[in-house]
């Protein structure tokens, strides 16, 4: 998934500002933890069936741009 765009939004109103899903209060980085700590996908839709399994693609293909951009900055 290359269009994250539509999916992770930052409002300063939740969540301190900080990547989130659709407007939820689930941030980038809640689902970037939960899978480093091990849990499948369908674990996580599971626990928060307000999410989609193209949410987590999108948590993924934007996390994936931010360390392109960091790498290209270094």
């Amino acid at each position: 998934m290359q269009n994250y765009q539509n999916i992770i939004t930052i409002d300063p109103n939740i969540r301190s500002g900080k990547p989130i899903i659709r407007g939820l209060r689930i941030t980038v980085y809640d689902i970037l933890e939960m899978l480093s700590d091990g849990m499948k996908f369908n674990e996580i839709l599971a626990d928060f069936p307000q999410l989609k399994e193209d949410d987590i693609y999108a948590v993924l293909s934007y996390a994936a741009q931010k360390e392109h951009k960091l790498s290209i900055c270094a």
